[in-house]
């Protein structure tokens, strides 16, 4: 093995734990044996017989955790079911003004006196009245669980890869009169440490902002930071820098490195004992131990320790190792910990991050300019080169980036944060000498915070593309390679254009005539877009609920970012419900250009016109035109605005909530035409949906929008009963996710995609 020769068996191991994560289905652990027999008769045969070991042991490895993982969740046949579990509180409780949410972590789970095969954590919300609940606590409680289980939509969040990741077998809720009795004092622990220190910030900060940066500076407790906050730091690229991450476990191990020096400089008889190298690296280990652990050894954290780690340990058996080899040591270390987080956004940018800076920064001298070199030449080969992955992962980026964590990371990891660690330090020893120290650390993080808002207000701060392909992703990464490469490396311009799938990438918009009709995935909920050459109808946005989950934010803008929409002519909020106009607000801020209406605009907190019947839009050869519903006095659900898509080769009823006391006025309206899509009313209630109304409207395809495992058992079976009966064929986005539907002009409707067929993957529910 040379002597980068760790680089080989680390991108094997990488190569072979990726290949799982696209597999649809995990064989059985017979499958992990095999391949791990296979790879120990490999690794005797000559390097090739070596690489490819490495390459069947991450496959054995991740196929084993990942089948472990799925089988530690929750039975299927106990969702929706009570179960006692007993478990103890892990990282720090959210209290909100509608429940209490917090982890636990599972130490035993019956169902009656059948002991349930329950393992790892489950995400709780005690509504109604929860106790104060502290870290560490030990409860036994009775619990309303299902599987972890998230909304699938085009640019939005993947939370079943999330709870994969880190390790969530089930979510759910306290039961009304369960059994919550404290059964044991939660005694020493470092999530009590890290709440006391952030409720002793927070008792001597008197801005309630600058007090919550303080906290998620000090003990990663970002539990006071708003929606705004996250909205700031993402048009800055900063998040790594809000709370305790990998970044500043890093800085933690350097100014480890300095004390060492230090002590070193006033006691130089030390390097009789232990060589001065020993020292530091030991230094560096504790000092980022003992920082990770005020973030409660997060999975980032984790994987930071491991690669100070491998440094240190290499440093202590008077090894030194390369660059690229210790960054191999890293990867296979945190590989062979957890190979589950590749899954992870921040696995891949630190990695590909150092990786870059290795391959792309050459040392400029030494002193205060080699420092500021570094510092601003780094800034932007990491802006560059994480640009595609920031793309994949969040589907936007920040071409204020670069500007932003040159003012940021420094003054944030060598300013705020050491103040904030002495105010933190006298909290424990002198708690009167800490106010001023938090005082002085809380005017630094206002100033800044400050200038970040300014900044993200620039234009370019929120910089959005259509979503990105896997061959658009790997030429823009080695676009970005190509361009830092050393002066000598010719035509270093023509990286440029291996950008160009990335930023201009390839569209298919309907023919005029014709448009797209998407059901987008909000669970119990109605959001629909419609899209045609040059235009665009949001129908609806979701939800929007009291712990300021905005599903118009988390789940309708992504998507239309991600589909290439930067503009909305047509918003509409069908009628008031919640769950129809919730997130109406988040969209029509997002696009303050659209022309919005509704059914019933006097109950929505934004200005919206009266839908008007009779009302049209021509967009390229398509026609929205607004059909008579209720009128003022009549129901809500009665009320709402229907919409009638009509194109050359088809046709879109969008119906929102309308009952079957309405539904014959809409029958009615609906003039002859090509064959037609229909969103099902009410979300397959009972109350709607009426034979004579599935017979009058004779759809080709019915479109359900319904939550999984909804309390208001939508859609119900009867109701779709009479749609089989019919011959009507439908979808239901609580199974299938996202429904696209084609609406060709020169050929009938058809499914183009659901986005649970599309993204198939074995930690799927």
């Amino acid at each position: 093995m040379g002597k980068d020769g760790a680089l080989v068996p680390a991108v094997m191991l990488l190569l072979g734990v990726l290949l799982v994560q696209w597999w649809v289905a995990l064989p059985g652990a017979w499958f992990c044996g095999a391949c791990a027999l296979v790879a120990l008769a490999l690794s005797r045969c000559g390097p090739y017989g070596r690489a490819l070991a490495w390459g069947l042991l991450g496959v054995a490895w991740a196929c084993w955790r990942g089948g472990a993982a799925m089988d530690a969740r929750l039975p299927r046949e106990l969702e929706g079911q009570d179960v006692r579990v007993v478990g103890r509180v892990v990282d720090l409780p959210l209290a909100r003004s509608d429940a209490t949410g917090f982890l636990l972590d599972v130490e035993e789970a019956f169902f009656g006196v059948k002991p349930v095969p329950l393992r790892g954590r489950v995400r709780v919300n005690w509504y109604n009245g929860a106790p104060d609940i502290r870290p560490c606590s030990r409860w036994q409680l009775i619990l309303r669980l299902k599987r972890p289980r998230g909304m699938l939509n085009p640019g939005g969040s993947d939370s079943e890869r999330s709870a994969l990741e880190r390790g969530i077998a089930a979510v759910g809720y306290v039961r009304s009169g369960a059994d919550g009795a404290l059964s044991g004092d939660p005694g020493f622990c470092i999530n009590g440490i890290r709440q006391a220190i952030s409720r002793g910030i927070a008792a001597r900060v008197a801005d309630p902002h600058d007090a919550a940066l303080l906290q998620a500076f000090s003990v990663g407790d970002i539990r006071g930071l708003s929606q705004h906050d996250w909205e700031v730091a993402r048009a800055n690229g900063i998040p790594h820098l809000i709370s305790i991450s990998g970044f500043h476990v890093g800085v933690a191990a350097l100014f480890g490195v300095w004390l060492a020096r230090l002590a070193y400089l006033l006691l130089p008889r030390l390097g009789w004992h232990l060589p001065r190298s020993q020292a530091q690296s030991a230094m560096a280990m504790l000092a980022a131990g003992v920082y990770g652990a005020l973030a409660g050894f997060g999975l980032p954290t984790v994987r930071t320790l491991l690669m100070i780690g491998v440094v240190a340990l290499a440093r202590c058996s008077r090894r030194h190792p390369t660059g690229p080899q210790t960054l191999a040591l890293a990867l296979v270390a945190v590989l062979l910990f957890d190979p589950l987080s590749v899954l992870s956004a921040g696995f891949w940018l630190s990695f590909i991050g150092v990786a870059f800076l290795m391959a792309c920064m050459t040392t400029q001298g030494r002193g205060l300019r080699g420092f500021l070199h570094e510092l601003s030449a780094g800034q932007l080969v990491m802006t560059l080169s994480l640009l595609p992955l920031t793309m994949w992962f969040f589907g936007e980026s920040s071409l204020v980036g670069a500007l932003s964590n040159l003012i940021a990371v420094p003054f944030v990891s060598f300013v705020i944060v050491p103040v904030t660690l002495v105010g933190m330090i006298l909290l424990g020893l002198c708690p009167p000498l800490a106010q001023p120290v938090f005082w002085c650390a809380a005017w630094l993080a206002h100033a800044q915070w400050w200038l970040l808002e300014q900044m993200a207000t620039w234009p370019g701060a929120h910089w959005y593309l259509p979503e990105v392909s896997g061959w658009a992703l790997l030429l823009a990464t080695l676009g970005a390679l190509w361009a830092f490469m050393p002066r000598g490396v010719p035509m270093r311009w023509l990286s440029c254009l291996l950008f160009l799938p990335l930023v201009w990438p390839r569209q298919e918009l309907p023919a005029p005539g014709g448009f797209q009709l998407w059901t987008l995935d909000v669970g119990q909920g109605l959001a629909m877009l419609v899209r045609t050459r040059h235009h665009a109808l949001v129908y609806d946005a979701g939800a929007r609920y009291p712990s300021e989950f905005d599903l118009g934010e988390a789940a309708v803008i992504p998507s239309l970012h991600a589909l290439g929409i930067g503009r909305v002519d047509l918003l509409v909020a069908s009628h008031a419900d919640n769950d129809h106009a919730g997130g109406v607000p988040a969209v029509a801020a997002a696009f303050p250009e659209a022309e919005r209406i509704s059914g019933e605009p006097e109950r929505l907190p934004i200005d919206m016109a009266s839908c008007e019947p009779g009302k049209a839009w021509h967009w390229d050869g398509v026609t929205v035109s607004v059909l008579p519903s209720g009128v003022a006095g009549a129901p809500a659900n009665d009320r709402s605005c229907v919409l009638l898509v009509e194109g050359t080769g088809g046709r879109a009823l969008l119906t929102a909530d309308i009952t079957s006391a309405i539904e014959p006025v809409v029958a009615k309206a609906l003039p002859p035409g090509p064959p037609l899509v229909l969103s099902v009313p009410h979300h397959g209630s009972r109350t709607s949906s009426s034979p004579a109304f599935i017979e009058s409207t004779s759809p080709v395809l019915a479109l359900v929008s319904a939550g999984w495992r909804s309390r208001f058992r939508h859609p119900n079976a009867a109701v779709m009963q009479r749609y089989d009966a019919a011959g009507v064929p439908w979808l239901n986005t609580a199974t299938s996710g996202a429904i696209q539907v084609d609406v060709p002009a020169d050929r009938p409707p058809y499914v183009a995609e659901t986005w649970r067929q599309r993204q198939a993957r074995y930690w799927r529910e």
